[in-house]
């Protein structure tokens, strides 16, 4: 049995996928689920930003998951298209944060969905301007250089 409160490392990201990771999308812009930022300080907030997008299944990849789905395993074009939507979502949040003049988004969050064979991913959150306030806090992902 797992024990869950034990962290085993990132989470398993096919090679195929590699170029998708959401810190590739935020151009600098802090993203968080969290409410504050450890270390940081919340200097003004700009208000709600959204990211959504919408695709469609080509009839052949709906072909092959319904076929796949019959023998059972992941549906691994659909999770790879889940994944593209989400980094589009990410990255239309982050550009109308920047938009705003903001350089973080706390309390990000995501829905997705099926619209009658359309898949939706919609991400969304606060934007807000932040400062360093604490030079022992540890460095953002998003904001290391290189």
């Amino acid at each position: 049995m797992v024990n869950p409160s034990v962290h085993v490392g990132p989470a398993d990201i096919p090679p195929s996928l590699s170029d998708l990771h959401c810190f590739t999308e935020t151009d600098g812009v802090i993203t968080t689920t969290m409410f504050d930022i450890t270390g940081y300080r919340i200097v003004k907030v700009l208000g709600a930003v959204y990211g959504l997008t919408v695709r469609s299944r080509n009839w052949a990849a709906s072909l092959g998951m319904v076929l796949k789905s019959v023998a059972g395993g992941e549906l691994r074009w659909f999770t790879t298209m889940l994944y593209s939507c989400r980094n589009d979502a990410i990255s239309r949040v982050v550009a109308e944060t920047k938009a705003r003049g903001g350089n973080a988004v706390i309390a990000l969050r995501f829905d997705a969905g099926d619209l009658g064979g359309f898949a939706q991913v919609c991400a969304y959150g606060t934007a807000c301007v932040v400062e360093k306030i604490d030079d022992t806090a540890a460095e953002v992902p998003q904001l290391k250089q290189g």
